[in-house]
């Protein structure tokens, strides 16, 4: 079941925080409650990807794209992701999150999102995310521009690049 009102909580905390910069690092905090974990009492690690939305909305919200989206009657969609697990979450466990865009290209936003416990990295994913509308996707350019800015991408990490050119290799549909 999707967090309804976790984000809820979320949107009202942040509807009136401080801005970012489009490329600023939103913090937020939580706790791994029952309905998250798994047979191992540990944080689900399809929830963990489900949680990471408490921080890609409010994220958002913070950089102006909120404002874009609803100006337009656009939605956001996640097209692709890696994930890195590293460390467990327990029941109860508070953990923090961090959410950023790291940059653009002509097709694509890149975010990213961490968990730290006790400031040690739980998990780490890389998000391939768009903009959409009901005529399809709508370029990175345009959804800057409608945010108000006036700026290239930065430079991608290597291993943003790195992803996306092997991901072009993996073959789709699969055969199976």
């Amino acid at each position: 079941m999707y967090p309804i009102i976790r984000m809820t909580k979320e949107y009202l905390k942040f509807r009136k925080a401080p801005a970012l910069p489009v490329t600023g690092t939103h913090i937020s905090h939580h706790r791994c409650w029952p309905w998250d974990i798994d047979l191992w009492m540990e944080l689900n690690n399809g929830r963990t990807l489900t949680l990471y939305d408490l921080g890609r909305i409010p994220l958002a919200m913070r950089t102006g794209l909120w404002g874009a989206l609803k100006k337009n009657r656009w939605g956001i969609t996640v097209a692709g992701n890696t994930t890195r697990y590293r460390r467990r979450v327990r029941a109860f466990q508070r953990f923090e999150m961090r959410s950023r865009c790291i940059g653009w290209d002509d097709r694509w936003m890149w975010l990213e999102h961490a968990m730290f416990v006790d400031g040690e990295c739980t998990s780490h994913v890389l998000i391939r995310g768009a903009v959409t509308s009901r005529k399809g996707m709508i370029t990175p350019a345009q959804v800057i521009a409608e945010m108000g800015l006036d700026m290239p991408s930065p430079d991608l990490p290597d291993f943003v690049t790195a992803w996306a050119e092997a991901d072009t290799k993996r073959p789709w549909p699969p055969s199976f």
